[in-house]
């Protein structure tokens, strides 16, 4: 069977709607269910579809024969938002079902999520206390934002993501990361701006092997990495560019939350779908249309 979006979102309905909890309890029963929405926010970024009216307005033409109804955008808005943490929890599901999450090798990066452009946007921003400035040296500039780290596997695959202000320190984050996501005997791959033996030392301690592109002032010990590093900076760019990522366009904290794991989702629902029809990868195109 060939790739198609209206057959992606069909399994992952099947799969969300056996996974999330039923909702119980008094009050109208919604008539959109939360597996549906979840399928229709998945829908929203394979679409590239960033304003949600736009693309609530299109959905009723390009979805109707699956969502029965369509909400309107402040209700579709507040139920994503809502729906965050079932979200992640509904992509560590996909992970786990994966064959890719039994490969050992797992691939760490983390990217720049910017939140404002000018100094005006900043101090207006309601974001201002929890995002902050940093350094993104892929593209030589400082930004305002956070940054989103995500560990995968071989096939784009998220493991385990964590958003941090874009000051954290780099290694304390990853830290925490790989404390509640690694398994012994498996292999992490990165890049330089996680050297330093402290963190070899504790991806060690966890039973694993840290390998990382060698440094200019160092002895020769792993070579570039070239190729697993371009496969791990692919998957980022598939993440900003097909899935959107930079343009979130979240100006509150649960909003950009709840947009970063709707986008993860679409990576992890993209993913397994490919593998259910024999294609693994990250071959989208089929999908945004």
């Amino acid at each position: 069977m060939p790739p198609d979006l209206d057959a992606l979102l069909t399994a992952l309905y099947v799969l969300a709607d056996d996974f999330l909890p039923k909702r119980s309890g008094p009050g109208r029963r919604p008539r959109i269910s939360d597996a549906e929405l979840v399928c229709l926010a998945v829908a929203q970024i394979f679409l590239d579809c960033a304003k949600e009216r736009r693309f609530l307005r299109f959905a009723k033409r390009r979805l109707g024969h699956l969502f029965p109804y369509i909400p309107g955008q402040s209700g579709y808005n507040k139920r994503v938002r809502a729906l965050a943490p079932q979200i992640a929890l509904l992509i560590g599901q996909l992970a786990w079902l994966s064959p890719s999450f039994c490969d050992r090798l797992r691939l760490l990066d983390s990217t720049p999520v910017p939140c404002a452009q000018s100094r005006e946007t900043v101090k207006r921003s309601q974001l201002a206390g929890y995002a902050a400035y940093g350094y993104s040296a892929a593209h030589s500039r400082y930004f305002w934002g956070f940054r989103l780290y995500l560990l995968c596997a071989r096939d784009g695959m998220p493991i385990a993501f964590e958003l941090a202000p874009a000051n954290a320190p780099e290694r304390e984050v990853a830290a925490e990361l790989l404390e509640r996501a690694l398994r012994p005997g498996q292999i992490v791959i990165t890049d330089k701006g996680f050297a330093g033996a402290e963190f070899e030392q504790l991806v060690a301690s966890f039973g694993c092997q840290l390998f990382r592109p060698d440094r200019e002032d160092e002895q020769p010990r792993f070579g570039s990495l070239g190729g697993i590093r371009q496969l791990i900076e692919s998957i980022v760019e598939t993440s900003k560019g097909q899935l959107s990522l930079e343009r979130h366009g979240a100006r509150t904290l649960q909003g950009l939350i709840a947009r970063i794991a709707q986008r993860l989702l679409a990576l992890a629902a993209g993913c397994y779908h490919n593998w259910l029809l024999a294609q693994p990868g990250r071959h989208f195109t089929a999908y945004d249309h």
